[in-house]
């Protein structure tokens, strides 16, 4: 019984909470191997619109029932639903209206036999059709937030900021080789 609880509960617990990997296995191992916690997938861009699982599925002609209201899902350029995690990042797109059916890259990754997306970074398009990196801003102390709340700091009111800037470094530069082409790059050359 205590063997199951030393497995068992901090796992439980991180599910709970959704921060960070497990730290122990998931049950008994052979004397000898410790299992080692899946590594992190490498970072992608997934572009598309954020929408609610529940609207997209009616556009279908699938019924979903109330549990689907509040879950959201990145719907690509191709039709797919991909599922997002309402994590330290992706819980914004279920907080915040403003951020769903617009047109966005997300930086981030899907772990292998699941269909969530986890995502590390969002960018979104203004009416001018460029790229926007964005978080929410507490004016007072300078600080980045992920979510709408009070700021962590001094529990002010935060705002929705959006920035000019590019895609990480470690994605491909085919992403803003093709991102350039378009108008983007003329809006750009203005300033």
């Amino acid at each position: 019984m205590i063997e199951f609880l030393k497995t068992t509960l901090p796992i439980l617990a991180l599910v709970l909470t959704g921060v960070g990997e497990p730290a122990v296995a998931a049950g008994p191992q052979p004397a000898g191997k410790k299992k080692q916690p899946d590594a992190t997938p490498p970072k992608k861009l997934f572009t598309g619109k954020v929408v609610l699982v529940r609207e997209a599925l009616k556009r279908r002609g699938v019924t979903a029932f109330s549990e689907f209201d509040k879950q959201v899902a990145l719907e690509t350029p191709k039709g797919e639903l991909i599922p997002i995690v309402p994590d330290w990042r992706g819980r914004a797109f279920y907080q915040d209206k403003q951020l769903r059916d617009r047109k966005v890259d997300l930086v981030g990754y899907r772990r292998k036999g699941l269909p969530y997306l986890q995502v590390l970074m969002v960018f979104t398009y203004n009416k001018q059709g460029e790229r926007q990196y964005t978080d929410y801003w507490c004016d007072i102390c300078s600080i980045p937030m992920y979510e709408i709340k009070p700021c962590d700091c001094c529990q002010a009111p935060i705002r929705l900021r959006f920035q000019p800037r590019p895609l990480p470094d470690y994605l491909s530069g085919k992403h803003e080789k093709k991102k350039k082409s378009g108008p983007t790059s003329a809006a750009k050359s203005k300033r």
